[in-house]
């Protein structure tokens, strides 16, 4: 059971980093500094958002409007960090 739950730590690991990289990808497109004609970008950014979406999608029902802030990925980015800090520790500390 130590080999699913640090395996489900690490895939939780690694999809913060999405979201993190995802949420600077949409900065960098807001302010203009990459270029969204530019199609390897476009490709990537289309990419992470399919990874993305649908978590973000039953969170976005939730949230009120912000108008043009998303919190949708600091929501995640919680639930993931609670995830990490307590429920797979005390998963381990109960089994293990």
């Amino acid at each position: 059971m130590d080999i699913v739950l640090g395996i489900t730590d690490d895939l939780l690991w690694v999809l913060q980093w999405i979201i993190i990289g995802q949420v600077i990808l949409s900065w960098l497109f807001a302010f203009n500094v990459l270029n969204t004609s530019s199609q390897g970008v476009r490709t990537f950014a289309v990419a992470i958002d399919r990874l993305t979406a649908p978590l973000y999608r039953p969170i976005r029902r939730i949230l009120p409007d912000f108008g043009g802030i998303d919190f949708s990925p600091l929501v995640i980015l919680l639930i993931i960090m609670v995830l990490r800090g307590r429920v797979i520790p005390g998963l381990a500390a109960r089994l293990g």
